[in-house]
């Protein structure tokens, strides 16, 4: 493997950065205040992507700027899993920009400064631990996300939103200050390093299988924002926030950065051998699949479409550690296609549920009978996005799951071929249902409700985003070599 220098992935994280002081500087024209969250997406996607053809070409981009300690360093290295986690939070930011300023004028949101530094800082956090080259500079990003996106939680500045934000950090917080620190400091005494390594930091350190085990657990329970049951109820409890709030949270930063995490710890700090070895492999598919089905279950008793969508949240994200768990390497493929897969879809449902809120002030499903005759792009995009949710072709979730299945079949574990069929048929059942409502049931005018049927219309900023990365998740399908290949880059 060729490792070459480059200055690109600081920049990639710099370019929000410099964003936020922008926008800082322009909060009082509000109109170029927009303009450098749009530009900034812009430059920081052109940085991402000009780094894809080495990585592709199977090189490494890294950096070091300063050591802290032997061992460990302030460092950034850009190889295939980063640059996937990287590329669709880049990518999906200048989408996000578009939608938010539609979203905060449409609502006439207060704070909208504050909440575009926020954005912009945490889409820096998102790029960051994509670029960690160990586990200090990963954990440093993983805090810095969460301490960013705490303001952004609380935005609205209710109860409600006050309950959900400390909510938000206990879970989080909480759980990275106990069981993570515990986790890193044991790894530091024994492996002698934090730097990831492919093969995993342990080999060599001669621990009992025990203390293994235990390190293992400390860290998958660390990274709380991959949801893990019963470390998920901070997900729902978030969407108090703004949409385009939860549209960053579900889709693109803080839930992408929790798997991208544990991926990293089971692939360069456990190593697969190791996972094998210890059987940690199976007993995480296990634990994952038990996530599956239950917030599945959960997602189909929720009228709330933003809660019904959260708990999907916390389903979809287990497909993606199953398939690294399962340890084959098609499944592997499939669990980190499925985290682009997963955010084009999810981002895409999270924008339709703003736009029928915006457009209509209805946020539960059963009051949206006859809402597709009056929202048609928004309610088409909405179907688009769960046909990614469920795995139907031609959506970028079909290729996913495609992988997923057969690494089941390669694994001979045919009992999470089974969770896959079962989650799938759950998926349509709590999914389908929405769009069925939307377009085929009578639409009723109560007049109870905030906006009356005659005068719901789609709102072209908002809309605008949300057909793109409905298309998106459809050209995902149709042209996946993309992230095929740099997931087939990150099988041992």
């Amino acid at each position: 493997m060729d490792i070459d220098f480059s200055i690109r992935p600081v920049l990639a994280i710099a370019v929000s950065l410099v964003a936020a002081g922008a926008i800082w500087g322009f909060r009082r024209q509000t109109d170029l205040r927009d303009a450098v969250s749009l530009v900034a997406s812009v430059a920081k996607f052109l940085i991402v992507i000009s780094m894809a053809p080495t990585i592709l070409a199977g090189g490494t981009l890294q950096i070091t700027l300063f050591t802290i300690l032997p061992g460990v360093d302030f460092a950034f290295r850009v190889d295939a899993l980063g640059m996937v986690f990287a590329t669709i939070s880049s990518l999906l930011w200048m989408a996000a920009a578009v939608y938010s300023i539609g979203y905060m004028r449409s609502q006439k949101e207060h704070a909208q400064t504050r909440f575009f530094i926020c954005f912009a800082i945490s889409l820096s956090a998102a790029v960051g631990g994509a670029f960690a080259a160990n586990l200090f500079t990963l954990v440093i990003f993983y805090e810095v996300l969460s301490l960013i996106t705490y303001p952004l939680v609380y935005h609205k500045e209710t109860d409600e939103s006050w309950h959900g934000g400390r909510r938000y950090m206990v879970y989080l917080m909480g759980a990275s200050k106990t069981f993570l620190l515990a986790a890193l400091a044991l790894t530091y005494q024994f492996a002698g390093t934090l730097d990831f390594k492919a093969a995993g930091l342990f080999n060599d350190a001669g621990l009992s299988n025990g203390l293994m085990i235990v390190i293992y657990l400390c860290y998958l329970a660390g990274f709380a924002k991959s949801a893990i049951m019963p470390f998920h109820a901070w997900l729902p409890a978030a969407m108090v926030a703004p949409t385009p709030v939860s549209a960053l949270l579900h889709a693109v930063a803080v839930v992408k950065m929790g798997v991208f995490c544990v991926l990293r710890l089971i692939f360069d700090v456990m190593g697969v051998r190791l996972m094998d070895e210890l059987d940690l492999g199976i007993a995480t598919a296990y634990l994952v699949s038990f996530t599956i089905i239950m917030a599945s279950i959960y997602a189909l008793t929720r009228d709330d479409l933003k809660a019904r969508l959260a708990y999907s949240t916390v389903s979809q994200l287990s497909y993606i550690i199953l398939g690294a768990a399962l340890l084959s390497p098609a499944s592997i493929i499939g669990g980190v296609a499925h985290m682009p897969a997963h955010a084009l879809s999810k981002i895409t449902l999270f924008f339709c549920a703003g736009s029928i809120f915006c457009a209509s002030g209805r946020k539960n499903i059963s009051d949206m009978a006859g809402i597709g005759r009056r929202l048609p792009w928004t309610m088409a995009a909405f179907f688009v996005g769960s046909l990614g949710m469920i795995g139907i072709p031609p959506s970028g979730g079909f290729i996913s799951k495609w992988y997923l299945v057969v690494g089941s079949v390669q694994a001979q574990e045919m009992v999470f071929l089974v969770v896959l069929l079962v989650s799938a048929v759950l998926n349509a059942a709590y999914f389908l249902p929405v769009s069925y409502i939307a377009f085929f049931e009578k639409e009723r005018d109560d007049p109870d409700m905030e906006v009356a049927a005659g005068d719901i219309r789609e709102i072209p900023l908002i809309t605008i985003p949300l057909v793109a990365t409905a298309l998106l998740s459809l050209a995902m399908g149709i042209y996946p070599n993309y992230f095929l290949s740099l997931a087939r880059g990150v099988v041992p």
